[in-house]
């Protein structure tokens, strides 16, 4: 067996399972609160995180009737969490979104072609469900550390972007 695509989702599990520990044990409201200029929820963050997870591996990976984003839409919509959706709420979404995307990705031959294309960036070199995984990789990555600052200005904790385990 290829050891390949099991280590790629390993190091992406390893980069989801970081959101949840950042987050562990601030309060619905903490969660709520902006605290950078770019105005932003750790909530919707994560929301966020589960909406590229429908869009890049149930939607682009797998071919599912999902609705991508077009040029000219509201980026900040797939941001949004309304009030009344509890924090519990999303992320059992996200919770839900990474369970749909692990089971795509390992019945897929990571040489496989996407079944769709993403319009919307059409110079994006998307050649296989490889390029996807570690797009995801690096986007998870990425707001690990916005995390990471947020969780700092609201408690004063830092570092836990680097859980103290090994990958």
């Amino acid at each position: 067996m290829d050891a390949e695509k099991p280590a790629l989702l390993r190091f992406l599990d390893a980069q989801r399972g970081r959101v949840f520990v950042i987050l562990d044990g601030l309060s619905e409201d903490d969660l709520r609160r902006f605290v950078l200029p770019s105005g932003w929820s750790c909530l919707e963050l994560v929301h966020h995180l589960a909406m590229e997870e429908r869009l890049w591996f149930r939607g682009i990976v797998a071919g599912e009737p999902v609705r991508l984003p077009e040029s000219g839409d509201d980026d900040a919509a797939e941001w949004r969490v309304d009030p009344g959706v509890s924090a519990e709420a999303v992320f059992g979404l996200y919770r839900q979104e990474i369970e749909r995307a692990d089971a795509i990705v390992t019945a897929m031959s990571l040489d496989v072609p996407p079944r769709r294309r993403f319009e919307r960036w059409p110079d994006w070199q998307i050649r296989d469900v490889r390029w996807v995984v570690l797009h995801m990789i690096e986007e998870t990555a990425r707001h690990l550390g916005h995390l990471d600052a947020a969780r700092e200005l609201l408690d004063g904790r830092a570092g836990l972007a680097q859980d103290r385990t090994k990958d």
